[in-house]
């Protein structure tokens, strides 16, 4: 495989930016407004909060766009590789991707839904311990695996 095509493949992988912040009101709302001024659009949110912080996960429609706009304003943050499947039949899809990816013992860090529908179907964002692995087998037992690309607008 080509180099070009390694960093084509690398750079259509679902992105999660962590962000680390005060947990006080209108916090979150800052956040978005700073995001959503620049046309860019959360489409996939979980927080983890504590009596005095918040870990704020999120996936975006532009993630170039973010990490930029978090950089220009020194907003500490880290990133991960997801994994996006589409459940075609909605819930009843969710534990046969458990069994595939515990029959191929892939462990599942984190996971929580996409705010919006590509395709019209619901889409699970997880978090794996092999996702190169787990997209293939997941492609492999017939599931639509996305990137970038599918939830770009």
């Amino acid at each position: 495989m080509s180099r070009s095509t390694i960093q084509r493949a690398e750079e259509q992988k679902l992105r999660q930016f962590s962000v680390f912040m005060e947990n006080k009101a209108g916090r979150l709302l800052e956040l978005v407004r700073l995001f959503a001024d620049k046309n860019v659009h959360i489409v996939a949110l979980t927080i983890l909060d504590t009596a005095d912080s918040a870990t704020v996960r999120f996936m975006v429609d532009d993630p170039w766009a973010a990490r930029e706009l978090l950089q220009k304003h020194h907003i500490p943050f880290t990133e991960a590789v997801m994994v996006g499947v589409e459940l075609p039949h909605g819930a009843e899809d969710l534990p046969i991707v458990l069994a595939v990816l515990l029959q191929a013992e892939i462990n599942i860090s984190f996971t929580y839904p996409l705010l919006v529908r590509p395709y019209g179907k619901a889409v699970l964002a997880m978090h794996l311990e092999d996702d190169e692995l787990a997209s293939q087998v997941l492609i492999r037992n017939g599931f639509r695996v996305l990137t970038q690309l599918d939830i770009s607008r």
